[in-house]
């Protein structure tokens, strides 16, 4: 499909998905930023999908390498939870190439009010890092189950998955925010890279646009890792915050127009 767009379209989308990756690397949701801004460039939504997976997995990649170097996360936790990511999120993406571009606006409108209210929920997430450091049975389990729902969630939708991943591992894990974000980046690249395999395999990648776009998601995650890792939680926070206004101002949006 030979899509074109202006170069001052250009530099919109590259700043928008730089900003993207910034938010997302520090507290998930960069796909509240980019999706729109695609649609808004004219990318028909299978287009979107695809080509917003392409830069976000790239400046995920960059993101998790970070938080790894840091030592921010549990590698065994976070690798369970990309197992079952990877499956949830390639499912998700199959599920995706069935639905019109109608139905995925529907269900952007119908699951996004959910999100908003989870994520209002859960703006004062515990800090302290209360897990006790054992992997039995019952961790394995939760973190494959937790890979696997935000990665179907991922697959099919997307924005916010970086936030549900921080509220999860930090809720029901017992992990501190910044831990929980690190784990959070492996299940999310796992999803990424399932989920762009799908789009790849099917012809609905840009790389015109993708590729520069890709540049300036990689720039956004350094920087935004730089932060949330230096700060923590008075960074994390702040930014989870901005997520949910980003989140309700989406929904109106999606009302009013």
């Amino acid at each position: 499909m030979g899509i074109t767009i202006s170069p001052w379209m250009m530099a919109f989308l590259m700043l928008m998905t730089g900003f993207a990756g910034f938010v997302d690397s520090a507290a998930g949701g960069g796909g509240l930023i980019s999706l729109p801004a695609y649609l808004f460039a004219g990318l028909p939504p299978h287009y979107t999908y695809a080509t917003n997976k392409f830069s976000a997995a790239c400046g995920t990649t960059f993101a998790t390498a970070s938080f790894f170097k840091s030592g921010a996360m549990n590698v065994k936790v976070g690798v369970l939870a990309a197992i079952g990511s990877f499956a949830g999120s390639a499912l998700g993406a199959h599920i995706v190439l069935l639905l019109s571009d109608e139905m995925l606006r529907t269900m952007m409108f119908i699951i996004l009010p959910v999100a908003a209210v989870i994520i209002l929920w859960q703006r004062n997430l515990p800090d302290e890092n209360r897990d006790d450091g054992t992997l039995n049975l019952k961790k394995i389990l939760l973190a494959l189950a937790i890979g696997l729902g935000i990665g179907l969630y991922d697959g099919i939708m997307g924005p916010g998955t970086g936030t549900f991943a921080i509220i999860a591992f930090t809720t029901l894990m017992g992990f501190d925010l910044r831990t929980a974000n690190g784990n959070g980046k492996v299940l999310n690249l796992a999803s990424n890279y399932a989920s762009l395999f799908t789009y790849l395999m099917n012809g609905l990648v840009v790389f015109h646009i993708g590729i520069p776009c890709a540049i300036s998601n990689i720039l956004g995650n350094l920087l935004g890792s730089h932060f949330a890792l230096k700060k923590g939680a008075r960074f994390i926070r702040p930014m989870m915050l901005v997520v949910l206004v980003l989140l309700l101002g989406k929904l109106i949006s999606d009302a009013v127009l």
